[in-house]
Order: structure tokens, then C-alpha cells, then sequence
């Protein structure tokens, strides 16, 4: 469901214009942003916590070139549902989520997990490409 879609349903429930409600909604992410901005959590209560995490440090690998690479430390954001949505989403057993797989043309995350599983057996060592040579 996208911004547009939530702000035509609650017009069409409340009986407000499509504007007055875009306003409302975005000043309400607005408000999010800026709180998690500031304090680092939000508390919805029934809904769920948004919080700022850091994430420190690491090392990865540049997949293309296989060189390795510094990932510096940044903050992330976390989100945790609370009990009345876990609680409703797990009652549904999934029909929402299964209905929305049903409906898409794309192939299921299990049909497209299967298209790329890679043969069991040692990770294959990758090779950083070449620069290209100058046969002048």
C-alpha cells in the first residue's frame, strides 16, 4: 500500500478532502522522522517502536572486484510491532500475505529462491576482473 492509497482511504472514511488528509499523514511521517531524529525512539502505542540503532564498523567485500572495503559505523532504523498487530497480523494466518503473493505476477520467494540456489559444496574463489590491455 502506498502514501496515495492510505490517504484515499481515510478520505473516504472520514468524509475529508484527499488534500486536507495528505497534509495530516505527512506531517505525521514528518513528525516520526524528526522525533527519532531527536530522541532516537517512538513509542505507538498498540502499534509498534520505531528506534535509531547504530550499526558499528565492519569489513565487507566488494562484490564486483572482490576487494575488501571499509563499511563505516551509521544508524539505522528499527521497527518492532506491538502485541495488537502481531496479534492481528498473526490471527490472519498469513491470507493477506499470501493473497498479495497470489495476485502479483512475480514468482513466489520460494520459486525464486530455487532459480538461484548455488551447488552444495566450497564457496568458489572469485576472481577480481581485469583491466583491459592496450594491444597497440
Amino acid at each position: 500500500m502506498t502514501k496515495k492509497e492510505i490517504v484515499r482511504t481515510i478520505a473516504d472514511k472520514t468524509g475529508l478532502t484527499q488534500q486536507d488528509v495528505k497534509l495530516v499523514v505527512q506531517l505525521t511521517f514528518e513528525g516520526i522522522i524528526d522525533t527519532l531524529i531527536e530522541e532516537g525512539r517512538v513509542e505507538l502505542r498498540n502499534f509498534g517502536v520505531f528506534q535509531v540503532k547504530s550499526r558499528r564498523a565492519r569489513k565487507a567485500r566488494n562484490p564486483q572486484t572482490g576487494r575488501q572495503v571499509d563499511v563505516p559505523e551509521k544508524y539505522v532504523v528499527t521497527f518492532k510491532p506491538g502485541k495488537m498487530m502481531d496479534d492481528r497480523v498473526n490471527q490472519s494466518d498469513g491470507n493477506a500475505a499470501q493473497a498479495a503473493a497470489e495476485d502479483s505476477d512475480a514468482p513466489s520467494m520460494e520459486e525464486d529462491a530455487t532459480q538461484f540456489r548455488l551447488p552444495a559444496g566450497p564457496t568458489p574463489e572469485v576472481e577480481a576482473p581485469r583491466p583491459p590491455q592496450d594491444f597497440t
